[in-house]
């Protein structure tokens, strides 16, 4: 396993102390680092896509051939999180969304949203296939007052170490969420005001009405 864009050693080895001929066979970029007799180590690199490279040896007049199979994965390479809205108040829900860009193989990667260290949320994923692809978690959660002081992050592991490749770790950009206090409901005041004023007006209407026309005693 390697990952995308990145190289390989090959060590190319014969059966016999003495080969006449011990080559590596590949279209791929390859420089010798060092040579002995019975064995040679080449360095490979670019690798872009899924290769077989063919170690050739002539050993007695008898050609040898071993072939290398390198799978290519893709490595989180950046780690994108996004709070939406970055400002909310006290008690209403908001949204964390962690996307990594052009990963493969999905079912190598977990992804965890953090607030400061605490975990919010620890994703794993299913699926076989090798082209890059985007994984995204969200998180939709209720806002806190202590929420405005802690950093938000994500992180993105992908191991590939059971397949012969290795550990791949990396981590967002903090983000902070502005938290402010709830907004006083004035409904209930609009809707003291509609009643009552109208029902003042009736009321002092009425009253001038029985003053003027109350009958006059001389």
């Amino acid at each position: 396993m390697v990952g995308s864009g990145e190289f390989q050693f090959i060590n190319c080895t014969a059966s016999c102390m003495d080969p006449k001929r011990l080559v590596l066979e590949t279209a791929l970029n390859k420089t010798l680092l060092e040579s002995q007799t019975q064995w040679k180590l080449f360095k490979v690199y670019n690798i872009s896509k899924d290769e077989e490279l063919l170690c050739s040896s002539t050993c007695g007049g008898k050609q040898e051939t071993k072939v290398f199979h390198i799978t290519v994965f893709y490595p989180p390479k950046q780690v994108l999180l996004t709070l939406s809205p970055t400002t909310v108040a006290v008690g209403t829900l908001f949204t964390i969304e962690c996307r990594v860009p052009a990963v493969a193989p999905l079912e190598c990667l977990n992804v965890t949203l953090l607030r400061g260290t605490e975990i919010l949320c620890n994703q794993t994923f299913v699926g076989t296939t090798l082209s890059p692809q985007d994984a995204v978690v969200t998180h939709n959660t209720t806002a806190h007052r202590e929420d405005g002081l802690y950093n938000f992050s994500c992180e993105a592991q992908m191991d590939m170490r059971s397949c012969g490749g290795g550990l791949v770790h990396r981590v967002s950009d903090p983000q902070r969420l502005e938290v402010k206090e709830p907004v006083p409901n004035n409904q209930t005041g609009i809707i003291i005001t509609i009643v009552v004023v109208p029902l003042l007006f009736l009321v002092t209407s009425v009253l001038l009405y029985r003053y003027w026309w109350r009958p006059r005693h001389n």
